[in-house]
């Protein structure tokens, strides 16, 4: 070893992998675009003729449930694979909604599922979107448990009342909805607590970074005022001291001479 850089000794510095960046064309991100495009497909499939035709109910619940199994690997895909891009992070959520929202809103319309039931669940999914952005600057809520047993009971439920069924069967999705009612509300309430102790976290976490800032920023001017000054003052007093030495000093020389002469 020399001690001289590799620049130096004219060696060549191997550079840095780049980072491979997913591109827009990539299987999660056709998986939610094919999500999307099943949207409007779904609403014709089920509202077809008078919305109670049990084959077309048959191909609207196909519809809605590639739309939900595409939403199971589409994320997942994304990140084991790093293929997560701005264009997912946006469409992939309004997916799940569209999706979601128009088998409620057509259910209701139909008469098969209660308006509140519909109101409560969009409700609470779009007020949690919200607020996923009014923390997003402080952090990022992960999905807990609870929101995916939501998720699952919400696709089996709005399932089952798309098909049509009777019997225990109808009996039991009601059942399903219910569950499905609970789980919503108690996730959602348990999202805003997330959401607040976040924010309260990251504003908390803020106010430090300032202190520390407003900290350092006094004792750098403590120590400005504490050095500097002081040295500039005691050049002040040797500046005048040396004056009066002079003064003295020609004052002295002028009386000699005074002496002299006479």
């Amino acid at each position: 070893m020399t001690g001289v850089p590799a620049s130096a000794a004219g060696g060549h510095h191997r550079p840095a992998p780049a980072v491979r960046t997913a591109g827009l064309w990539n299987i999660a991100n056709v998986l939610t675009m094919v999500r999307l495009l099943l949207v409007p497909a779904f609403v014709m499939l089920l509202m077809h003729g008078d919305g109670y035709d049990p084959a077309w109910r048959s191909f609207a619940w196909a519809a809605f449930a590639i739309a939900m199994i595409t939403d199971l690997f589409d994320g997942h895909l994304a990140r084991q694979y790093n293929l997560v891009t701005d264009f997912g992070k946006i469409a992939d959520p309004i997916a799940d909604k569209a999706i979601m929202g128009a088998a409620l809103i057509c259910l209701s319309v139909l008469d098969d599922l209660p308006w509140w039931v519909t109101g409560v669940i969009l409700f609470r999914e779009l007020g949690i979107t919200l607020m996923r952005f009014w923390v997003i600057r402080h952090g990022v809520i992960p999905a807990s448990r609870g929101g995916k047993l939501k998720t699952l009971a919400q696709g089996t439920a709005v399932g089952m009342y798309v098909l049509a069924l009777t019997g225990p069967l109808a009996t039991f999705r009601w059942w399903m909805m219910a569950v499905a009612v609970v789980l919503t509300v108690v996730t959602g309430l348990d999202y805003v607590r997330q959401a607040v102790v976040l924010r309260r976290a990251g504003l908390a976490e803020a106010r430090a970074v300032q202190a520390r800032e407003r900290a350092r920023t006094a004792a750098g001017a403590r120590a400005v005022h504490d050095g500097e000054p002081a040295g500039s003052t005691a050049e002040v007093r040797g500046a005048s001291g040396a004056r009066t030495e002079e003064r003295t000093g020609a004052a002295a020389e002028r009386r000699d001479d005074g002496n002299t002469a006479r």
